[in-house]
């Protein structure tokens, strides 16, 4: 039962609009920091040690694609007050929210095997065997979504998303080299299947399904009201500055380190990815900041990923889904939880590292954006309350970006895979 008055949004003045931004700030932060997970920062690692600086024109493009995308989740958390899966049940019928469910589970366990993965790849930089770094890194994840409230959590998830940082630090001092880069952002070798599929690849790493879900069910779950949703638009945007500039950073540094100006062999562990810091920072420096952070984005991104996991399920079947419940009050949202955490770690435990189960990973989730993004315009036009729901320009602008990104995204990676 809602218990919002009036959908209006009343404007504020400024002192007052900034205590209310810094009250919302986290669902947009958390999710976006999420988004630059392991499988993210290694599809960037892999496009500028493949093709130089020549994809980093499309990290930026995709800072305002994704913003319009996640803007959609606030506007529909905020003046509905439900889920993502809750609010496709409701409007579209059981049928069409298991199937969006289903796109979020396939999504889910792919997420999880890189976050684990790169946990283990860091742990085994240091010599620390795979089965200690992922237990240790699992039970950390249990015992802070088990005993935290929403808002810890999401503390807890921005305290170790802010490690991301770091590739920013080492990367404004990569030797960039000013004529490579010119010449990279100049030229797009439109007619190699390897360069499209690293294109859907970096679309994937940008817009997932979980997040689609994680952020409308943050939204709700935090309890944001109308008055709020101007400052949750700029949480969101902010959010989509960060990521980008984080991914943005990492393509610079390889294609500073291991791009020789010409196709190279693809990177196959993190180790190989961790060597780009070490021509110019040492052996050690550049494996403890790159061990930073890897850890910071496999941590948040784990948290968010199987939390989305278990919001999406709780909706669509109608169990309770709230992390303001005690465990015993909502067995099934924290034993979706714990599944997800330790089946992805066992998982990951007995499979190989490798960079290209990462890669693999966002062309999936690029091949699911018709469908992740179709439910989502859909349910802006359909299930919003008629002041908010999108119309006359906008409508035609975020119908021209979905299609626009899902075309890219289903054509790189078809032609990748034929």
């Amino acid at each position: 039962m809602s218990l919002r008055i009036s959908t209006a949004v009343p404007t504020q003045p400024p002192l007052v609009r900034w205590k209310i931004f810094m009250a919302v700030l986290g669902p947009g932060l958390v999710v976006m920091l999420a988004d630059t997970d392991v499988g993210s920062v290694l599809t960037a690692a892999q496009s500028g040690a493949q093709w130089g600086y020549q994809l980093l024109s499309l990290q930026l493009l995709l800072i305002p694609i994704l913003y319009v995308v996640q803007e959609l989740t606030v506007r529909l958390g905020i003046f509905t007050g439900k889920g993502h899966g809750e609010l496709i049940r409701e409007t579209f019928g059981p049928a069409w929210a298991w199937v969006s469910v289903a796109g979020l589970a396939v999504a889910t366990i792919g997420a999880l095997l890189t976050e684990f993965s790169g946990v283990a790849g860091v742990g085994e930089l240091f010599g620390v065997p795979r089965i200690w770094s992922l237990a240790l890194a699992a039970a950390f994840l249990l015992i802070v979504v088990w005993t935290g409230s929403y808002r810890r959590v999401e503390r807890v998830a921005i305290a170790l998303g802010l490690f991301e940082l770091v590739f920013v630090w080492v990367a404004l001092k990569a030797p960039v080299q000013m004529h490579q880069l010119a010449a990279g952002l100049s030229h797009v070798p439109v007619h190699e299947t390897g360069f499209w599929y690293l294109v859907a690849a970096n679309i994937g790493a940008v817009i997932m399904p979980w997040m689609v879900f994680y952020q409308q069910s943050a939204v709700a779950d935090k309890g944001l009201q109308p008055e709020q949703y101007i400052a949750a638009r700029w949480d969101t945007a902010l959010g989509a500055i960060l990521t980008q500039v984080v991914m943005a950073a990492v393509l610079l540094l390889t294609a500073a380190t291991l791009w020789s100006g010409h196709l190279s062999p693809p990177l196959n562990t993190v180790g190989q990815v961790a060597q780009a810091l070490t021509p110019f920072l040492g052996v050690g420096l550049g494996h403890t900041l790159f061990g930073l952070g890897i850890l910071g984005a496999a941590m948040v991104a784990a948290i968010v990923v199987t939390l989305a996991a278990a919001w999406g399920f709780g909706e669509v079947t109608g169990y309770k889904h709230s992390l303001e419940y005690h465990p015993f009050e909502a067995p099934w949202f924290y034993i979706v939880f714990t599944i997800g955490v330790v089946g992805g770690a066992l998982i990951v435990a007995l499979a190989p590292d490798l960079v290209a189960l990462s890669v693999g990973v966002e062309v999936m989730n690029a091949l699911m954006l018709p469908v992740v993004l179709g439910f989502l315009v859909a349910l802006a036009v359909k299930a919003l309350p008629s002041e908010h729901r999108l119309r006359g320009a906008y409508l035609w602008i975020v119908l021209g970006v979905v299609t626009l990104t899902s075309a890219l995204g289903v054509y790189g990676g078809l032609s990748g895979a034929f």
